[in-house]
């Protein structure tokens, strides 16, 4: 149950809790931990600092939208060097660029669990 009746934008992560309901930093955590490399796991001043966690989070996600883009980019010029077949060039490409709206999405959602994690309830 909510202490507080906080109502979340479209790019709220669904694995995340509310803010302001019961244990919401937590949930926040463990999903922003899904987006880092596993060994950030053993920096205790990332799990202690949520924060902190989303900025690095943030971080990671710009990259990964900036190597799916360079991906796509040069798909057309570099895969069929590869000798891949055309069907597997295209299937590639749509691959790319529903990789790139995806990681769009998830740094939106990134940018939403900071803001609440900063925001005046934050405590911070």
């Amino acid at each position: 149950m909510p202490l507080t009746s906080t109502r979340t934008s479209q790019d709220w992560p669904c694995q995340v809790k509310p803010p302001g309901s019961y244990d919401w930093e937590r949930s926040a955590v463990r999903w922003l931990r899904e987006l880092v490399p596993a060994r950030y796991g053993g920096y205790p001043a990332l799990m202690r600092h949520p924060v902190l966690l989303a900025r690095h989070a943030q971080i990671q996600v710009e990259h990964e939208i900036r190597v799916a883009r360079t991906a796509l980019q040069t798909a057309r010029a570099d895969l069929p060097r590869l000798g891949l077949h055309e069907s597997v060039i295209e299937h590639t490409i749509k691959l790319y660029a529903a990789e790139v709206r995806q990681l769009q999405h998830i740094a939106r959602s990134v940018r939403a669990v900071t803001r609440a994690l900063t925001g005046p309830d934050s405590g911070r």
